[in-house]
């Protein structure tokens, strides 16, 4: 394992071979690999790599190194721009030991597409797990609004993994809101997911997230956690039949889906957290 120094110098040496431009993204190499459903990505010079990210995917084709349109950057912590996109810029806050913005934009000619979901794991030493990190791997569109995406946080160093439907920017960030909020949050986007659906589809969906809302308002986390399984479970039963559930990179399809099986993925994160770290 590679100690934090290490990475302390790497970026230090980063910064120095950009010629000290702090507010400009740094460009860093990345080395993708392919093997079955599933895409491995080495963030760095494979000699000292900063980070790795794993994808796997349900039900993919065209799945190709250059199918995926990977690229990363170091990025200036201060960048007002950047920190308009988080969450809360009070609250949310990259760690200046992994200011790193990974992209992932399919090129449109490029084959890739997927059904239902797909798993994301963003590996680093350059960050120190702790139980009840506060680490969150979030995803934005490109010049969007990050959302939080996680579904788990695991030690080695920090493992932070998450479920998708689509892509494209994602970040590991220090997340100090009340967890209470951020559920608030996911079921508020999850509703409006489940506004675009099919009006016939919606008032289950609609049902299953007022009981789980009820469940953590009243502190029974079992309950509100079973009725988000619930959700997730017929979002994957009604897939491809009720609700459209195919990604793909000419971008002329929304995966309904993906989206509502990933949104309740990191919904029932947070339920968790909540209930054994409080607020």
């Amino acid at each position: 394992m590679r100690s934090p120094g290490f990475f302390s110098r790497f970026l230090l040496a980063a910064g120095l071979l950009a010629g000290g431009a702090a507010a400009s993204a740094q460009s860093l190499p990345v080395t993708v690999d392919v093997a079955g459903k599933t895409a491995t990505v080495v963030v760095g010079l494979p000699s000292a790599p900063l980070a790795d990210l794993t994808l796997t995917f349900d039900d993919v084709s065209g799945l190709t190194p250059a199918s995926l349109g990977v690229n990363a950057q170091l990025v200036n912590l201060g960048d007002p721009a950047l920190l308009a996109r988080l969450p809360d810029p009070q609250l949310t806050s990259l760690d200046s030991s992994l200011p790193l913005l990974i992209t992932i934009e399919p090129p449109a000619l490029g084959g890739l597409s997927f059904r239902r979901s797909g798993r994301i794991e963003l590996h680093t030493h350059a960050l120190a797990y702790a139980l009840g990190s506060s680490y969150r791997l979030l995803k934005a569109p490109l010049g969007g609004n990050f959302v939080d995406i996680t579904d788990e946080v695991a030690p080695g160093s920090v493992r932070a993994r998450g479920t998708y439907g689509g892509f494209s920017q994602f970040l590991i960030v220090a997340d100090l809101r009340p967890t209470s909020s951020v559920v608030a949050a996911k079921i508020a986007a999850l509703r409006a997911r489940v506004d675009r659906l099919p009006a016939a589809e919606q008032p289950a969906f609609d049902a299953w997230l007022d009981t789980a809302e009820a469940a953590v308002a009243s502190g029974a986390y079992a309950d509100a956690i079973a009725a988000v399984d619930a959700f997730r479970a017929r979002a994957s039963e009604r897939a491809g039949t009720a609700i459209a559930d195919q990604w793909r990179a000419t971008r002329d399809v929304e995966n309904h889906a993906g989206e509502l099986i990933a949104g309740a993925a990191t919904l029932r994160f947070s339920i968790a957290y909540l209930r054994d770290y409080g607020d």
